[in-house]
């Protein structure tokens, strides 16, 4: 049990990420994907002082080295601030069901990062993977019109794009926290790269004037009740799992796991969202995540 630590910790990433898709998909409809991404970073960031008070005596993370302040920095303005900020619009654009599958493109670019960042090899099997992943991926947003015997996407191609973005922030986010991280504890590590988000989305809010909005979703209650929820499972929970992971085990196999989401989100999309799901974009879901598993065999 001992030895598959990080397998473990995966594997509950990808529970955390499904609940916190469908959570804040809900209260982006009602305050904006600004306010969603704003209030959860305070929420994450006490509950995160908690566990680390806890877990090491201390709340804030002040004993971290020079090197770790400054990639886990980087891995929170990547990760948090633009992958987040563009996939928190693509849940309201085109909802968090497909925004999941897309970004079961995540693990062939983490892939590819950490062959050219970090060495890492890529095997024959895992080039094939990468075609698999993607194919899954087209055959759901693809469609084909019989009359123009022309494809074209099927969802509106900026919340694809957004999803798209929201993939290459989380791949290189991952990568660089790997980096900094070390064997630093997992919730102060954390809290660096939401203290990075926190001054990132401070400057997008006041530059994009954004603040009465962010007022205004405090008055939304059920909307602030979802933003916690959402918070607990993705930025607190999610976030420290996938970095205890990669503490543990390869981020490939961190990678490879966590995208079971994208089958996970699909009961919980019929029950919650009444979504009609098609054969096809079922079979998409599993085609992706098998390309992802054979990706790293």
């Amino acid at each position: 049990m001992q030895s598959h630590i990080g397998e473990m910790a995966a594997l509950v990433t990808a529970i955390c990420w499904t609940i916190n898709a469908i959570a804040f998909e809900s209260a982006g409809k009602k305050v904006g994907s600004m306010s969603v991404n704003y209030i959860r970073l305070f929420i994450a960031f006490f509950l995160l002082g908690i566990c680390s008070f806890i877990s090491r005596g201390i709340a804030l993370p002040v004993d971290a080295t020079a090197h770790t302040w400054f990639w886990l920095l980087i891995s929170g303005l990547i990760g948090f601030v633009l992958g987040d900020l563009f996939l928190f619009q693509a849940y309201v654009e085109i909802g968090s069901r497909i925004s999941l599958l897309i970004m079961s493109a995540a693990p062939p670019i983490t892939a590819l990062a950490g062959f050219l960042i970090m060495g890492e090899k890529i095997s024959i099997l895992g080039l094939a993977g990468m075609f698999i992943t993607m194919g899954g991926i087209c055959l759901v947003i693809l469609s084909r019109n019989p009359a123009e015997k022309k494809i074209r996407f099927n969802r509106p191609v900026k919340g694809i794009a957004y999803a798209c973005i929201g993939a290459l922030g989380q791949a290189f986010g991952l990568i660089f926290s790997k980096l900094g991280m070390g064997s630093y504890n997992p919730f102060a590590a954390t809290q660096i790269r939401l203290i990075a988000a926190f001054i990132g989305f401070t400057v997008i809010i006041t530059m994009k004037n954004k603040w009465p909005e962010i007022r205004a979703a405090f008055e939304d209650r059920k909307a602030i009740g979802q933003i916690a929820i959402g918070a607990v499972f993705g930025p607190f929970s999610g976030v420290t799992f996938s970095l205890l992971a990669v503490q543990y085990t390869a981020t490939g196999i961190v990678s490879s796991i966590t995208s079971v989401s994208p089958v996970l989100i699909i009961p919980i999309s019929i029950m919650i969202f009444k979504e009609k799901i098609l054969p096809k974009e079922i079979a998409g879901a599993f085609i992706s995540i098998a390309g992802v598993i054979l990706l790293f065999l």
